[in-house]
């Protein structure tokens, strides 16, 4: 293998590494996906007795969509040597890219959909299957740390608890427009909690290890490392970023059976997309026919349905089923935490780290340190995912 080289023989490498990094920061689709009238198109919703299909509103689009499409692919790629970490600048590209198409069509129905598709695919047959074969599990082992107990100002409390096991320092923002209970916004360092949710205890637990043991810690990570684009995201990084973040809540001891048919739902959601089915058809099809109560089979139709169909949603499943058995080959999880990265370019960032152009992480989600899980069912099902 090379030995570290110096950082004038990659200076050109660095140079279209802090162009891209001063051109993504627009294009955060979290910040222009979530719906600004969620709460009256749910009740308008619910008075029609679930047959309006709602119109959200979203936030405008801050920047000339064309002129940043042309400066990304200005690029002059050609003078990055070696051949690996030019294709993956190459793909970074087309990502960002899609990402501004999917910002661009946001609200435009089958337009946004199909960018929607270019960005995080839908789910396969396998993928289908898995979902099916989770929601065959009996969840009904439900006890009172289940129930809703706790206000946004006190869940505000309990995230800042838990992250004192890390030394970095985030905002906390309490949002009305959220879909989400809670979310990080990577490039403001920032975790949005919705202000109307009711939290329970499992769920706290659920969120802290999810949000902070997994996303801030590669969003800090990523920061760490010498080129931006650890920071910013590797194509297809969704998939195992939420890998990660869902295998986090089964280490330390607080992912359920319920918790895990949320993401098998979650992928039947996205497939509905693909059948063409409208907001009220997907509502039906997981509160009637699969008797989710009206409350969780809204939050997940809003979820895919949101933009025009959103499929982001069924890569959970998928990412946990990669990261989970990645994790018992004895591989090393420390390599996929050094940033917003992905599985399929662990070669290259091994590459990256022996030129001393990326480093170990400095923090380590801690649920991974011991396994915390007690039931024997889960395991039986993450080990039959295919």
């Amino acid at each position: 293998m090379s030995q570290i080289k110096t950082t004038e023989e990659f200076q050109d490498l660095f140079d279209i590494d802090a162009n891209l990094n001063r051109l993504v920061k627009n294009i955060e689709l979290l910040n222009y996906i979530n719906p600004q009238n969620i709460a009256a198109e749910k009740k308008t919703f619910f008075s029609s007795k679930y047959n309006y299909e709602p119109v959200f509103k979203y936030p405008k689009m801050r920047f000339n969509g064309y002129k940043l499409h042309r400066l990304f692919f200005s690029q002059r790629l050609e003078r990055i040597e070696d051949v690996d970490i030019r294709q993956l600048y190459e793909d970074i590209i087309y990502e960002y890219s899609g990402l501004i198409e999917c910002i661009e069509t946001i609200g435009q129905g089958r337009k946004f959909y199909f960018n929607s598709l270019k960005s995080f695919g839908t789910p396969t047959e396998k993928d289908i299957e898995n979902a099916k074969f989770i929601l065959r599990f009996d969840d009904s082992d439900f006890d009172e740390k289940m129930l809703p107990v706790f206000n946004v100002n006190e869940a505000k409390d309990y995230f800042d608890d838990f992250s004192k096991r890390y030394d970095f320092k985030y905002n906390i923002k309490i949002s009305n427009n959220l879909s989400a209970a809670a979310m990080v916004l990577n490039n403001t360092q920032t975790l949005v909690l919705r202000k109307s949710h009711k939290y329970s205890l499992s769920q706290l637990k659920v969120l802290t290890n999810h949000e902070i043991g997994v996303h801030m810690v590669t969003t800090f990570n990523g920061l760490d490392q010498p080129l931006k684009v650890f920071s910013n995201g590797f194509p297809n990084n969704v998939e195992t970023q939420e890998g990660l973040a869902v295998y986090s809540e089964y280490m330390s001891g607080c992912l359920t059976i319920m918790r895990l048919k949320e993401l098998a739902f979650r992928v039947i959601a996205v497939d509905s997309l693909n059948k063409g089915y409208s907001f009220s058809d997907t509502f039906h099809l997981l509160h009637n026919q699969h008797k989710l109560n009206r409350d969780k089979a809204f939050a997940i139709t809003l979820r895919v349905h949101r933009g025009g169909g959103f499929t982001k949603d069924h890569l959970y499943l998928r990412g946990l089923r990669n990261v989970y058995q990645y994790a018992k080959a004895n591989k090393d999880l420390s390599i996929l935490l050094i940033g917003k990265v992905s599985q399929e370019y662990i070669p290259t960032m091994e590459k990256l780290l022996n030129y001393g152009l990326a480093i170990k992480p400095k923090y380590y989600t801690d649920a991974y340190v011991s396994n915390n899980n007690t039931n024997p069912n889960l395991d039986f099902i993450l080990g039959g995912l295919k």
